[in-house]
């Protein structure tokens, strides 16, 4: 029997007010000296000071309606004959349950209530669940110190120290009984100065921080995790019926042929199939609940039909599917719940495209407009350009998803138009005043954005129009300059003699080494046989790296080994190759004054020792 976490019943919490009238501010603390200290719970006196608490109070409609349902199954209990019957209930509903009283005002209270047909299961629980900061509503904060109490009566304190002593050893944190000695006696006086019968949680905690952990939060913490809640894990027979999510995730599989194996495999599906597109939903859906029983990879082999897995089954997935039995009973159901879940939240625009993208994957028709409209609301209050490149991507290939799936992706359009409207409208304000770590994350949404819209002439015609515009300023970085240039290169926007043009005066004598070397690495990014293949960019760069001075050079190096490592090794040795052909072109054709020449060749012959 413990504290019931239903607050709201009494209008306050029934041990806090417990605990004010004994003079202490901390009703867990007045738990513990009361209850837990003085070896086992004295059930009557807490079921006459709950008494005490609940006079003259009046239960509302629903709270009658359940108390009035807890005797009628102790009744019922009674009535088959058992004579030793247990309840276990929260204290508050304990004087509500001393009396049963007649059955009749409890039948009118009942009477007329729907009737819902209900399956139930055992669920293995875990400590780290039963911990009120783990959500559990009428959780216990350290169900691992309450255990160590119940389990030992003698010399608890001493005990609890060597085991954390031993906690933090297995850590190779050096902790000697000298410490556990000290610590002891340390949580003995603080309980003395307190006037606590034993030393509690708090006096054992604070002599574990300043003598184990020598003022150290971070081993504090791990004893927090591993000893005060604890890491157990509970049990349940072997023939325990499963929750209905269990059930119907089964049915599934069966019908889908697929098997819960420990030993991970591949799984290609071709998404033409009806049988692989229903175990592709299946596998996005379990995504969604948290279940990570598949994870996806790239798909081998070409078309957007085509979708790669690798499967492997952990026990602590039937864990997880108990906790989302409470979103539905079966997986299309479950999975739809937490997606409006997740939209009814304040979460970033990122967040909530990329579950309208997994909502399509997972074909939940039925969540989706809550999310286009979560999506809708947060990108009105977004200005952040860099937000609204990050939402589109997902939004745009979700889009793709009614051709290529099969399902419905009605609205994406008009939220898709009306944030690459705002990204063009934004994006020339934001490319200003970047400083490196700012620049290469704007290009890296502006790469996402660029194929995304690619595939669309409509939308491609706008956003290259905007590139444009923007490349052609001398106010940009270095990285977005030239990255700029080689996306309107690549789309045949701006001609080869153009770009030569915009390199070379990126890359003259005037311009600092460092925003050159930037040029190039935007320009280059994600692949160099353009070095390779186009004589007139490889001359500029090269003339360029000539006339460098060694100390340039030496500043420009780092950047220029980014850029090229970044290449694919064929491409790198590609380019090398090049780089030989043309030194060696220029070595077989010396150009060379010989009257001028001849002196100083006739020295070097007299040094080497060689005649005329």
């Amino acid at each position: 029997m413990g504290a019931s976490g239903e607050e709201g019943l009494s209008g306050r919490d029934p041990i806090g007010r417990l605990a004010e009238a004994a003079g202490y501010d901390d009703a867990e603390r007045w738990w513990e000296d009361v209850v837990e200290h003085r070896g086992g719970a004295p059930f009557e006196v807490i079921a006459e000071a709950m008494g005490a608490v609940r006079e003259g109070y009046v239960p509302d409609e629903r709270e009658a309606r359940r108390e009035a349902y807890m005797r009628k199954t102790i009744r019922g209990a009674a009535k088959d004959g058992y004579r030793r019957i247990a309840v276990v209930c929260g204290a508050w509903h304990v004087p509500a349950l001393q009396e049963l009283g007649p059955a009749a005002h409890d039948d009118r209270l009942l009477r007329g209530l729907p009737k819902v047909k209900v399956e139930m299961t055992w669920v293995p629980w875990t400590y780290g669940r039963l911990a009120s900061w783990s959500g559990y509503g009428a959780g216990v904060g350290s169900p691992g110190w309450y255990d160590h109490l119940f389990a030992h009566p003698e010399r608890p304190i001493e005990r609890w120290l060597a085991r954390a002593a031993g906690v933090l050893r297995d850590e190779d944190l050096p902790v000697s009984s000298a410490h556990v000695i000290e610590g002891v006696r340390l949580a003995h006086s603080l309980a003395a100065v307190r006037g606590r019968p034993l030393a509690g949680l708090g006096e054992v905690t604070e002599a574990v921080r300043a003598v184990l952990c020598e003022g150290a939060e971070l081993p504090v913490e791990l004893i927090q995790r591993r000893m005060v809640v604890g890491e157990r894990l509970g049990h349940v027979p072997d023939d325990t019926p499963m929750v209905p999510l269990q059930r119907d995730l089964r049915d599934r599989m069966r019908r889908l042929k697929l098997r819960a194996e420990a030993l991970g495999r591949d799984l290609d599906l071709d998404l033409r199939k009806p049988l692989d597109l229903d175990r592709s939903r299946l596998l996005h859906r379990l995504g969604l609940l948290g279940v990570a029983w598949g994870e996806p990879r790239e798909a081998r082999g070409k078309g957007t039909f085509r979708e790669s897995w690798w499967l492997e089954w952990r026990p602590e997935f039937d864990i997880e599917l108990i906790e989302a039995g409470g979103y539905g009973t079966t997986v299309p159901a479950a999975a739809a719940a937490k997606v409006r879940e997740l939209a009814s939240r304040d979460r970033p625009l990122a967040e909530l495209t990329e579950a309208a993208e997994r909502c399509l994957l997972a074909d939940l028709p039925d969540a989706l407009p809550s999310v286009l409209s979560a999506v809708a609301a947060r990108a009105a209050l977004d200005s952040d350009v860099t937000h609204l490149m990050a939402a589109l991507p997902p939004l745009v290939r979700a889009e793709r998803y009614g051709d290529v799936r099969g399902t419905s992706a009605e609205g994406l359009s008009a939220i898709v138009e009306s944030l690459l409207a705002r990204i063009r409208a934004g994006l020339p304000a934001a490319v200003t005043g970047l400083d490196d770590d700012s620049a290469r994350e704007l290009l890296r949404h502006v790469d996402a954005v660029h194929s995304s819209v690619g595939l669309q002439e409509s939308r491609r015609d706008g956003w290259l129009g905007v590139l444009s515009g923007i490349a052609a300023r001398d106010d940009l970085h270095g990285l977005i300059g030239g990255r700029l240039t080689r996306i309107l290169l690549d789309a045949g926007t701006v001609p080869a003699d153009e770009v030569a043009r915009r390199m070379s005066r990126s890359m003259s004598a005037g311009v600092p080494p460092a925003r050159a070397a930037a040029w190039i690495e935007g320009f280059l990014a994600g692949s160099g046989l353009l070095l390779v293949h186009d004589s007139t960019l490889f001359a500029l760069v090269d003339t360029w790296l000539s006339g460098l001075s060694p100390e340039a050079f030496i500043d420009v190096l780092p950047l220029l080994r980014r850029t090229f490592g970044a290449f694919p090794a064929p491409e790198r040795r590609a380019v090398g190759g090049r780089v030989t052909a043309t030194g060696t072109a220029r070595a077989a054709v010396p150009e060379t004054d010989d009257p001028r020449a001849a002196p100083a060749v006739r020295t070097v012959f007299e040094i080497l020792g060689v005649g005329n």
